[in-house]
């Protein structure tokens, strides 16, 4: 390793290659010093540990009430003008400085009247309630998420924006790893082929409906049966018969076996049909059926009459066809259509697909369902698919035929379409490629814009804007009919868009915005809400409070029913004294349960910073129903539950105290004066601006405009829909493009007038994204970090051993590579439930390269966020809810978060490079401190 060339375990890094040229570079001192240079990977990965550990540092001093005061200017502090230099927190100094305060809006805001007196004590007052963290509430806190959202994002912009001085950073790149599917960019069109869609082990396909009569007292009921065909890795094919009932009955069900969860929505019940042999559905048709209330499917068993017949032919009006069957016939009122059922074979090309809509948004439903793995290995799931088989007559099997061709028709009219949208995107690219440029330079959204705000029509703009007009309409095309024509789900969420389509008095709408005046309407609002006559409370202040008082007094009754039931007094005043402790009360007894891996609740009741100090019956009580808890959470046990029955009632009471601190605290929040000010000045700074400029620019004709492309859309659709346009999928293709082409003027005059009257807010949006990307490009302006003499300095001021930090860095470099593997491997795993690759609709040209980010630094963004949902986020039980049941599915989700997170790599030890930590601080400190 003597001649700094250090090789990573799984192959030569390029930059390597470019030592020998650039060694006077490294070794400015003339001596050998190659021992300590710092390849590219290594420099970025050790600016990348050290710039993370500083950021999770300043998030989690947000939760202090000294944090602003450390920050420097626009906030004041005791100790006076805190210089860039000297703040604590520079990484989040710096993103405020530039980017925060320098947002429009917040760029007039007043230091001391507004960062000062209001947000600053609002802030530090927020700081002192000390909210309860995830670990008291047992569960993760929307606060918690959003703090490690937040912490990644500040981690991508230092780690992108910050060059190393060296040039040569580099990154583990997806082209190393191996194992991407090149060729998979139409795998993601498996959603919607019938068969071969295999989601955790199972492939489901809805192949068929048939029609059902069951006789209830004196008629016969017709209901539609959905023909479920199942295979499951673990045994063979299956083909059952489920009613629209059974599928909700399936919801339910899910939700009984998890509960809490959240589940995708069941498609609304739909009757339309569709034609006979294309991918294109129309509703065409109905049959009454009676499945409203069904919660099972039906069998032909002998206390059930049933038939079981397909509609093979045209839907007819004639009650003699109907009249003719006798006792087996179906019963209609006059607005229902029957069906010729004779045994001949279906007529191809002829006869609807009776509730194909409804078949093919079910086939979704359920396989959206399967996506998720506890689902799919779920009893419910399994009894629904596999209960009741039963065999298709020839009628039938010929329909499955038919549906078949069907499901392949669609899937080659969308193969066609992408087709299309992408050849004729491809012949943009060349224009595209002198709008990248044009963007991509300095002050190119800002020249964007000032075109937009001067020219009236797009057919005005320059000619690489309008091609870019033409790319977005291409694209917006593609996008229509990926919503309402090419998915599973797409007749069904085309239903509910003209629902609410319909519902929406536009006319009535545009007149109120019209005539009133919203800035003033607002205003007044707000002064009724926020006075203080006499100085009293106002009626938001009493609003929330009643809110929050109502909440309070629920969660005492619930408090005073379980202290009879814990029976001890002394023990519920101990969690009572810990809800209300001080954090560092708080954090000593977590510590203290921590190092003694056991229970809070344990560490709580046996501490002596809580008084008074139990009793040795009452220690053993305690004990006692800690140890009869773990065996009832570990084994479903009767016996087990009733010892366990006291620990489970501490446990609640000291969620319930928990919880009654927190609304305590919101409470004395919302009472101080500072929180009525702070919300009125935000918004005087948001809101009037806004609506000053949206009444100006008239914008109540666009309300017009919308329902009109809305309605433009409707007919479109329903065009395609009934196959006049599938004949020739350019047509189908040039359809939605004409589409999008009737109506951007409409759009180019909104986004014209709003501009034509922002009062400079355009322009200073323009400008302040223009300088996050300037700092993503070129680094901030003090310069680079130099890692390597960073390293060096380290190395001769005996901080760090050369050999084990750079052992460290390797590691971290392997353990980057291995995690980058075990992902991908996971998203090919997943790809069929991919949706359709739309980038290949798009013209080339942009890439995240030209704002500045690096597409691996992305890349790792994406898995830490994948890594951070893995943790899933507990829903809040009712006050009522069996904890030890509770438990018993908290430890279930995290064996189940185990199992799926098997083999992934495990970040390895880090410790010798955080010794470097004052170093860089100082060095990253002088890099941030511009002003």
């Amino acid at each position: 390793m003597s001649d700094g060339s250090i090789t990573p375990p799984y192959g030569t890094p390029p930059e390597t290659k470019m030592m020998g040229a650039n060694s006077k570079r490294y070794n400015k001192g003339g001596g050998d010093n190659t021992g300590n240079v710092l390849t590219g990977k290594q420099e970025h990965y050790l600016k990348r540990e050290l710039i993370s550990r500083q950021t999770k540092y300043e998030i989690s001093e947000l939760n202090s009430p000294t944090a602003l005061r450390r920050f420097g200017a626009p906030f004041k502090s005791e100790l006076g003008e805190v210089s860039p230099t000297d703040s604590d927190l520079p990484i989040l100094r710096f993103i405020f400085v530039h980017h925060v305060r320098k947002f429009p809006f917040l760029d007039q805001a007043k230091e001391k009247e507004f960062w000062q007196d209001k947000l600053q004590v609002f802030l530090e007052s927020f700081a002192t309630k000390q909210i309860s963290s995830s670990e008291d509430r047992l569960e993760e806190t929307k606060r918690r998420k959003l703090a490690l959202k937040c912490e990644k994002l500040v981690e991508l912009m230092m780690n992108s924006g910050i060059p190393t001085a060296s040039g040569y950073e580099e990154r583990v790149g997806f082209e190393e790893i191996e194992v991407v599917d090149r060729d998979a960019r139409d795998e993601s069109l498996m959603v919607n082929v019938p068969e071969g869609h295999v989601l955790n082990g199972w492939d489901v396909n809805v192949v068929s409906v048939r029609q059902t009569s069951v006789k209830r007292t004196v008629r016969y009921h017709t209901h539609a049966e959905f023909l479920i065909r199942s295979k499951h890795e673990k045994h063979g094919e299956v083909l059952v018969g489920r009613r629209y009932g059974s599928f909700k009955q399936l919801t339910k069900d899910l939700k009984k076996e998890f509960p809490g969860k959240v589940f995708p929505p069941l498609p609304i019940k739909t009757k339309a049909s569709s034609g006979g042999s294309t991918g294109l559905l129309t509703p065409s048709g109905a049959i009454k059926d009676d499945d409203s209330s069904s919660i099972s499917s039906v069998s032909t068993t002998a206390s059930v009459e049933v038939t079981s017949r397909r509609l093979s032919a045209p839907f007819s009006h004639s009650r003699s066809a109907s009249a003719s069957r006798g006792s087996r016939s179906v019963s209609r009122n006059r607005s229902s259509l029957t069906s010729e059922r004779g045994d001949s074979p279906p007529q191809e090309n002829s006869a609807p697909l009776w509730r194909e809509n409804q078949r093919v948004s079910l086939r979704a439903y359920l396989r959206n369902l399967l996506k998720n793995q506890q689902i799919a290995t779920s009893a419910a799931m399994k009894t629904f698919l596999t209960d009741s088989p039963v065999k298709l007559n020839r009628e039938e099997e010929a329909d499955e035929q038919r549906r078949r061709l069907a499901d392949q028709a669609r899937v080659d009219e969308q193969m066609k379409f992408f087709e299309i949208a992408r050849a004729r995107a491809r012949e943009l690219d060349i224009y595209m490629e002198g709008f990248r440029r044009e963007i991509v330079e300095a002050n190119g959204l800002t020249n964007l814009f000032a075109e937009i705000k001067e020219k009236n029509h797009i057919s005005e703009l320059s000619p690489n804007y309008q091609k870019f007009a033409e790319w977005a309409r291409i694209e917006v095309a593609a996008t229509i009919y990926h919503l309402f024509l090419a998915e599973d789900n797409s007749p069904e969420l085309f239903a509910q868009m003209k629902r609410i389509h319909s519902l929406i008095p536009y006319a009535v709408l545009k007149n109120i915005i019209r005539i009133a005046n919203p800035a003033a309407v607002m205003s007044g609002v707000l002064d009724l809400f926020l006075a203080q006559p006499f100085k009293s409370r106002s009626l938001m202040q009493r609003v929330f409070g009643m809110a929050i008082s109502d909440g309070v007094n629920q969660v005492q009754k619930a408090i005073d029913a379980l202290w009879p039931k814990v029976g001890d007094a002394v023990l519920c005043d101990k969690i009572k004294q810990f809800a209300e402790a001080s954090d560092d009360v708080r954090d000593i007894i977590r510590e203290d349960a921590a190092a003694d891996d056991v229970d809070i609740l344990v560490a709580i009741l046996r501490s002596d910073l809580l008084e008074p100090e139990l009793t040795p019956e009452q220690i053993g009580t305690v004990f006692n129903a800690y140890v009869a808890w773990t065996n009832a959470v570990n084994n479903v046990d009767d016996e087990m539950r009733q010892g366990a029955v006291l620990f489970s009632h501490l446990k609640h009471l000291l969620k319930l105290y928990t919880r009654r601190r927190d609304k305590m605290m919101m409470q004395a929040l919302i009472e101080e004066p500072v929180t009525l000010q702070l919300f009125r000045d935000l918004f005087h700074i948001f809101y009037e601006p806004l609506v000053r400029v949206y009444k100006s620019a008239n914008v109540y004709n666009s309300i017009t405009d919308f329902a009109h492309f809305l309605d433009d859309i409707i007919v479109v659709v329903e065009k395609a829909q009934k196959q006049d346009l599938a004949s020739d999928p350019n047509k189908t293709v040039q359809a939605f493009i004409d589409l999008c082409a009737r109506h951007e003027d409409n759009f180019f005059k909104f986004i014209h007038e709003v501009h034509l009257h922002d009062n400079g807010l355009f322009s200073s949006l323009m400008g302040w994204i223009e300088d996050i990307l300037a700092f993503l490009r070129n680094g901030p302006k003090r310069g680079a970090l130099d890692m390597n003499k960073l390293f060096e300095d380290a190395v001769e001021q005996k901080v760090i051993d050369p050999v084990k930090a750079k052992a460290e860095i390797d590691s971290l470099i392997k353990w980057q590579f291995d995690r980058k593997r075990w992902h991908e491997g996971k998203t090919r795993q997943k790809m069929a439930s991919g949706r359709d690759n739309w980038s290949e609709t798009k013209p080339g040209g942009f890439s995240v390269t030209d704002f500045g980010l690096e597409p691996e630094d992305l890349a790792d963004l994406a898995i830490d966020e994948a890594e951070m949902d893995e943790d899933l986020a507990f829903e809040e039980e009712g006050d009522d809810a069996d904890l030890i049941a509770v438990e018993q599915k908290r430890r279930n989700r995290q064996a189940e978060i185990l199992r799926r997170t098997a083999g992934q790599p495990v970040k390895p030890p880090i410790e010798e490079l955080h010794k470097m930590g004052d170093v860089f601080l100082v060095a990253l400190k002088n890099v941030l401190s511009e002003d």
